[in-house]
């Protein structure tokens, strides 16, 4: 039987069950993603993770909070694009012309690069780093299971840019899914400890402006510097890009850890890097 209050009421559920259906899809998709290139790893460089299992359970633990936390806006938007047409997505591929789905996709990889990047320098200085950041880089090294691993005040920050996007650009559905798509991948093969990507993506002309491995695991060996997510634009124009780093001496590590020799670095870092974080 209806009643005044069923309609009201039914809204919340509707909204609860959408934001818990996102939060199981991209704790699905970190999985899935994560498991397959820890796979890959483990295969390329065996014993790159050695001794380094407690560290993975917890940064799957925090990986899962935090997709959780992704969940929230993504399916009060979603809801409301379903039930109300809020925001700018469209399903009809005609709606706007071709050309636009790729300027689309670039757009929204900038303005996420970009918020991404002042979030995260913002994350970086010392009273930021000790309350959250500093969650993120107990991981030493991170691996392929780092990339969502953020305390909840980081992971609120980065749940909330993509759903208010869609509310100032445009963008199809299927360019939209590109965008999830590059951004949990390029989030999960920055951290994983080595360089999935040919060389010309990290080196020369166009390596000069890319981010992947080789420029993201600088900022985890400095503490400071190479903010990017994406694009090398905002380190460059501010100063703080420190270049590209390689993975010698992590790799050496893995050969001996794989022959029962190696030693795993310790976890003080993290304590000095508290201190020492900032704009630099």
């Amino acid at each position: 039987m209806t009643t005044l209050f069923a309609i009201p009421l039914a809204i919340p559920i509707a909204i609860t069950a959408s934001a818990l259906v996102m939060s199981l899809i991209v704790g699905i998709r970190y999985v899935i993603v994560s498991g397959a290139f820890d796979v890959a790893t483990r295969a390329r460089y065996p014993g790159l993770y050695t001794g380094l299992s407690r560290q993975i359970r917890r940064e799957i633990a925090w990986s899962l909070a935090s997709a959780l936390i992704y969940g929230i806006p993504a399916g009060v938007v979603a809801w409301g694009w379903q039930n109300h047409g809020w925001t700018l997505l469209y399903a009809d591929l005609h709606a706007w012309p071709l050309w636009y789905m790729p300027v689309s996709v670039f757009l929204y990889l900038f303005a996420h690069d970009s918020w991404f990047y002042w979030t995260h320098r913002w994350m970086h200085t010392p009273r930021a780093f000790r309350i959250a950041h500093a969650v993120h880089h107990e991981s030493r090294p991170p691996t392929a299971w780092a990339a969502m691993a953020f305390h909840p005040i980081e992971a609120v920050t980065g749940a909330v840019i993509i759903p208010l996007l869609v509310f100032g650009i445009p963008i199809h559905v299927g360019a939209l899914g590109l965008v999830l798509g590059i951004m949990t991948v390029m989030g999960v093969t920055n951290h994983m400890g080595w360089e999935v990507f040919p060389a010309f993506m990290w080196k020369g002309r166009l390596g000069d402006w890319l981010i992947t491995a080789s420029h993201h695991q600088r900022h985890h060996e400095l503490y400071r510097g190479n903010y990017g997510l994406y694009f090398r634009f905002w380190d460059r124009i501010c100063g703080t890009d420190r270049g590209v780093g390689d993975f010698v001496k992590s790799h050496a590590r893995a050969a001996d850890a794989q022959a029962g020799t190696g030693k795993r670095p310790g976890r003080s870092g993290v304590a000095v890097a508290a201190r020492s974080s900032g704009d630099g």
